[in-house]
């Protein structure tokens, strides 16, 4: 099983959608943009909240067991997969990749 590098890419900011449906909260999002974590497995990397990992982690797991060309090979590596979670408000968009020199 191969390690897998999840890089956040992009971090958008719908305030537009904040104002009109969300209650207001303390914390949002921790996630900053270029900031990297390592999948091992079922195990959610240190530092990535919950939600985006239920989001990414079955993505992660196809990647890490061998597959490859998620969506018919929309992905110019087929390694790969660009995944966003499923914040509405603000949506961080994953650079998911296999670490070919390294496995678990």
């Amino acid at each position: 099983m191969h390690k897998i590098k999840i890089t956040a890419i992009r971090k958008s900011d719908h305030k537009d959608l904040q104002q009109k449906y969300e209650n207001p909260i303390q914390h949002t999002c921790d996630i900053q943009e270029g900031q990297v974590f390592i999948a091992k497995g079922w195990q959610r990397p240190e530092g990535m909240c919950e939600s985006a990992w239920e989001t990414v982690s079955p993505f992660v797991m196809t990647l890490a067991h061998g597959g490859e060309n998620i969506y018919d090979g929309w992905m110019k590596n087929p390694k790969s997969a660009m995944i966003s979670c499923n914040d509405g408000f603000r949506p961080v968009s994953f650079l998911i990749e296999v670490m070919e020199e390294e496995a678990i």
